[in-house]
């Protein structure tokens, strides 16, 4: 996540998702995975969906509460923090690590890590929201490794009793490699009795929100993203199987 992302569709869609699951009485917590905003290209100028009032319809307080902060022209995470559009836990530190060497970086990220564990700890749910997703094996211990998200972090937040959903970026690759992606993470042995989902936000700049979820939240989940779809959220949405 980038603050200069506050506040466009892709907000929409998760803040969206997450209000949902919230309203079946899930606790939620949210970590940004917050890195410096990068201007080299425009992504988060997806906001024309706050001249459409389709949007307003699927969850009308949502979509007021970002035309405001868009419309403040101060975008920034902490803009949606206050409560009013999503009461959760928040982990906001940025994940900086650019001029550190391979060992700092690796120490700074423990660290950072350790500290979003214990800041979300007693969440039911936990979204964490990389720039690009899971991380892929040209970024693994390099300086842009913060844009991504490690196995090992997801395995820990799922190990101390949440259930989890990461963000994925959607390249040129089909959705059935992202499925299969998904699929073989929770193979792994520390996420052994989870059950997966994914969803395919289909609107504008297309990305995946993928689901570790515990045996324990598995019907209310489940029933919470029936009831999302039916209530017309499948004009965004796509379930993956």
């Amino acid at each position: 996540m980038q603050n200069r992302y506050t506040g466009d569709i892709g907000d929409f869609g998760k803040l969206g998702l997450l209000r949902v699951l919230q309203m079946s009485g899930l606790t939620i917590g949210v970590n940004w995975y917050l890195i410096p905003d990068e201007s080299h290209n425009n992504d988060g100028r997806y906001v024309q969906y706050l001249k459409n009032y389709d949007y307003c319809q699927l969850d009308e307080a949502l979509w007021q509460g970002l035309n405001c902060i868009v419309k403040s022209q101060k975008r920034g995470i902490s803009s949606l923090e206050s409560g009013k559009i999503l009461k959760a836990s928040f982990y906001s530190e940025p994940l900086a690590i650019a001029g550190k060497d391979k060992a700092e970086r690796a120490a700074i990220r423990k660290g950072w890590h350790e500290k979003a564990l214990m800041t979300l700890s007693g969440s039911d749910v936990i979204f964490v929201d990389p720039d690009n997703g899971i991380v892929v094996p040209s970024a693994f211990g390099t300086v842009r490794e913060n844009k991504f998200v490690l196995p090992d972090e997801l395995a820990d937040y799922y190990n101390h009793g949440a259930s989890v959903i990461y963000y994925q970026h959607k390249a040129r690759r089909p959705d059935s490699f992202y499925l299969d992606q998904h699929k073989e993470l929770i193979e792994i042995p520390r996420l052994k009795e989870s059950i997966g989902l994914g969803l395919k936000f289909t609107k504008t700049s297309q990305r995946y929100y993928f689901f570790i979820i515990q045996p324990k939240h598995k019907e209310i989940v489940c029933a919470a993203v029936r009831n999302m779809m039916a209530a017309g959220w499948d004009s965004c949405f796509e379930v993956l199987e």
